[in-house]
């Protein structure tokens, strides 16, 4: 709920109140920078160098190849998936930290289609992250006779495009532009009615929100942990199969890894039992153990207070960018119902990525997405009231003096 007077004391107030306000000092926040991009790259924290410097100049240095046994490395993607599986609502042996989300979501595909051998129709949102539209043609195109299905193409919503013809569907729990937020359980129980599997995309949701995988009945999700989950750039991703599937699910990518017996050399290849088949090749040890530090610090986090805190965050700026910005030809995109939205916010204007790099080179760090949306990630585990405030204060300064329209802000950068 917000002050009934709303003013930087009032907002000071709320983060001393707040009950994740120690968990901030675990992370490495620069002075003069306020963070709102968590949602494509979390900050990073003492605990991952940590755990880096102990992989690297002990583990390896030192122990050099007995590390695979000594340290524990050889089972690091199932020790670290059940870790990351608290956070998801996925019982012990069921995710596996692993490759990229995109190699993942072509293994979950592939998977699906394999257990509806008799089905043909992959659907998926027309608006979807690229990525996993992209990796879903590619698995259709090696199947002959598969098709895409999109919603916002071929129909209005997705729940119209679901029926007996559907081997699986690949959808985000929230939407990576947008925000907005499906519902887990009722989208996954319209994919059960007629048959069909479905694979939740939790980039946008895992360390930003609870999760129930387990209890929405869910078949697959992947999902990265650079984002809310704060494991660095390029940190590995993960994939969830619930347990009814394990003895029939076969991934296409077969590693020596995912092997029964990887140690035994076999000339042909023998799927492991469980989780484990997920896996293909060689995971890089390092990224690993810098997931672990990351994950370490979600120990004694609660999800719910993290989304209670979360939903705080997002009104607050929407709040604050329409009373004081709402002038300068701003318009929501996301969910105004903080319920129906992610730990994010966007706002699309005409000039959204002049008005981005205008905010970006005075501190306050969001992102930009084509045509015309500016996006702001808030963490809850390091971002606070009073960060929403100032940076508001300075968006409203760059859209009133038209500071944007600088020459400089136009020039693109690779990466927006």
């Amino acid at each position: 709920m917000m002050p009934a007077t709303l003013d930087l004391a009032a907002v000071e107030a709320m983060d001393a109140a707040d009950p994740l306000r120690a968990i901030r000092d675990r992370f490495i926040l620069p002075e003069g920078v306020i963070y709102l991009d968590g949602n494509s790259l979390g900050a990073a924290a003492p605990a991952v160098f940590d755990e880096l410097r102990k992989a690297a100049t002990q583990e390896w240095a030192q122990d050099l190849i007995r590390a695979w046994n000594t340290a524990g490395w050889f089972d690091m993607p199932v020790a670290l998936g059940d870790q990351l599986g608290r956070l998801i609502g996925a019982a012990a042996g069921q995710t596996v930290v692993c490759d990229t989300t995109s190699i993942n979501i072509y293994k979950v595909l592939h998977a699906a289609l394999g257990m509806r051998p008799d089905r043909s129709v992959i659907v998926a949102e027309g608006d979807s992250f690229p990525t996993d539209l992209y990796m879903a043609e590619g698995v259709a195109s090696t199947r002959p006779g598969t098709v895409l299905r999109l919603e916002g193409v071929d129909a209005p919503t997705i729940e119209e495009l679901i029926d007996e013809r559907v081997a699986v569907i690949l959808v985000n729990h929230v939407n990576y532009k947008s925000g907005q937020l499906r519902d887990m359980a009722a989208l996954t129980c319209k994919a059960h009615q007629v048959g069909a599997l479905i694979v939740w995309d939790l980039c946008h949701t895992a360390g930003a929100l609870p999760v129930e995988l387990d209890s929405a009945n869910a078949d697959f999700a992947i999902g990265c942990t650079y984002k809310y989950l704060n494991g660095g750039p390029g940190a590995p991703a993960f994939i969830y199969a619930a347990e009814r599937h394990h003895d029939k699910v076969q991934q296409p990518l077969s590693g020596w890894w995912g092997h029964a017996r990887p140690f035994a050399f076999e000339q042909g290849y023998a799927a492991g039992s469980g989780i484990r088949r997920f896996l293909c090749g060689t995971q890089p040890v390092l990224s690993m153990r810098a997931l672990k530090g990351a994950l370490d610090i979600w120990d004694d986090v609660d999800m719910a207070t993290v989304r209670k805190k979360s939903i705080a965050l997002t009104d607050l700026f929407i709040q604050l960018v329409e009373t004081r910005c709402g002038a300068y030809g701003l318009e929501l995109e996301s969910p105004r119902d903080g319920n129906q939205r992610g730990s994010q916010v966007s706002f699309l204007h005409p000039n959204g990525y002049q008005v981005m790099r205008a905010l970006i080179e005075r501190g306050v760090i969001g992102d930009f997405r084509a045509p015309s949306t500016i996006r702001f990630g808030f963490t809850p585990l390091y971002v606070g009231y009073a960060d929403v405030w100032q940076a508001v204060e300075v968006l409203e300064d760059i859209l009133r003096t038209g500071a944007w329209q600088d020459a400089r802000f136009a020039v693109k950068t690779a990466v927006t």
